[in-house]
């Protein structure tokens, strides 16, 4: 049985505050205004004096949890065109290569994560050059000023990581611009947060849910066993990006992938018990005696026959993914939810290529695929503009998505009990 998600909740402003104790919804709305603050904190950084220090042989990205989307945006803006490796690491060891020719990238919220201070430490004692993100009076902007590198601070009232990603991000993005790893000038920036502003505006809390992309998709969401699938390497990210938004913030596991590569091992999931491929499952199937003369037999598939009454155990699908409109749920049990796919697309290739025709060729398939399944489709389409424009849609989408579907199961969106409990016997 699906999680009930509370529609009219979600369309009650009040409510929804009342509910978001540490305000997730108004921290994402500040979105587009953590990219104008990061930018403005990292020229008072002096982050143009990575310039100066001529483009190193490699650049390491340190970083974990809510913040480890940063490497994996660096790694894919940087791939296409980057003159020297970008790489991600999560904490030591640091590789036996790292010196004074690389660049280590290390980026906390809080400046205390040990997994990224640990390696900012271990880089600054073998003479790498730092550029460091984080709170201004932590122990990773301590280890950064010692070693002489560039620490970019993040402002006020940044509490969370998962809501924080633009002021993280962004620093990053400008440094790797001034070494010419990718195209991320103050203009492409400006335009990322321009369309956050956009996003935020269009997915307000105050927006009814029937005109709201995000609240609408949270309500398809809920009702589903949801997987995230990307049509490319952008919407790869945005997919990991959703799973762990889902997980974190709405509780709802969420298996993700990219294609290609991912095509097959979630196309299988077509043929699993929740979709209508999936053979017989409680409740899929009506299942009941009846005397043959009774109604009209056409269309229902014959199970056997108990001679000599002559009955017909009759066994008839739904058209609705599988479901039984005659279940009782105190008789048969409960139904499972529908496999649910969401599919995150990037914006059409302007003119198309070659590899954009068959990237959009193998994405219908997946989607047909998927429809004659039974399971449930969502689309999400990215708006045109830069690569890390279009990104930022995908990610304004999922995590406003993510948020109301937390909200609306009746969760505070910050707070996890449960990852409360595991810190306090962790002492994390």
């Amino acid at each position: 049985m699906a999680p009930h998600l509370d529609e009219a909740l979600l369309d009650d402003p009040d409510e929804l505050q009342g509910k978001d104790s540490r305000g997730t919804l108004r921290a994402l709305a500040t979105a587009g205004a953590q990219v104008r603050e990061a930018l403005h904190l990292g020229r008072e950084a002096g982050i143009e004096r990575l310039a100066d220090q001529g483009r190193p042989r490699s650049v390491l990205v340190a970083a974990i949890g809510g913040s480890s989307i940063v490497a994996e945006v660096l790694e894919l803006l940087a791939e296409p065109g980057s003159p020297v490796p970008v790489q991600a690491r999560r904490n030591l060891p640091l590789p036996g290569w790292v010196g004074p020719m690389d660049l280590v990238v290390a980026v906390s919220l809080s400046g205390r994560a040990p997994g990224p201070l640990a390696v900012a430490a271990e880089a600054a004692r073998r003479g790498a050059s730092l550029l460091t993100v984080g709170a201004d009076d932590s122990p990773l902007a301590e280890v950064t000023r010692r070693a002489r590198g560039i620490h970019v601070g993040t402002g006020r009232g940044r509490t969370s990581s998962r809501t924080s990603l633009w002021t993280m991000l962004t620093p990053v993005l400008a440094g790797a611009d001034l070494l010419g790893l990718l195209d991320a000038p103050d203009s492409v920036l400006t335009a990322v947060a321009d369309r956050l502003d956009e996003r935020a505006e269009e997915l307000r809390p105050t927006s009814e849910s029937f005109v709201n992309p995000a609240k609408l998709l949270a309500l398809q969401l809920a009702e589903t066993v949801p997987v995230v699938l990307g049509d490319g390497p952008l919407g790869g990210v945005a997919a990991a990006r959703a799973s762990s938004m889902l997980a974190r913030t709405a509780r709802m596991p969420a298996p993700f992938g990219e294609l290609p590569d991912a095509a097959s091992g979630i196309v299988a999931c077509f043929d699993g018990p929740y979709t209508h491929r999936g053979g017989p499952r409680p409740g899929t199937y009506d299942e009941r005696r009846i005397r043959l003369g009774d109604i009209d037999t056409s269309g229902w598939e014959p199970h056997h026959f108990d001679e000599p009454e002559g009955e017909l155990m009759e066994r008839r699908r739904s058209p609705d993914g599988g479901r039984d409109i005659f279940a009782d749920p105190f008789l048969d049990g409960p139904t499972l939810p529908p496999l649910g796919l969401l599919m995150l697309r990037d914006a059409p290739a302007d003119p198309p290529t070659r590899e954009s025709v068959q990237a959009d060729a193998l994405t219908e398939a997946v989607l047909t695929t998927a429809q004659e399944a039974g399971v449930r489709v969502m689309e999400v389409r990215a708006g045109p503009g830069a690569p890390v424009v279009r990104l930022a849609d995908h990610v304004a989408m999922v995590d406003f998505t993510a948020t109301y579907m937390a909200l609306g199961l009746g969760l505070d969106p910050s707070v996890s009990p449960h990852v409360a409990d595991l810190r306090d016997r962790t002492g994390g």
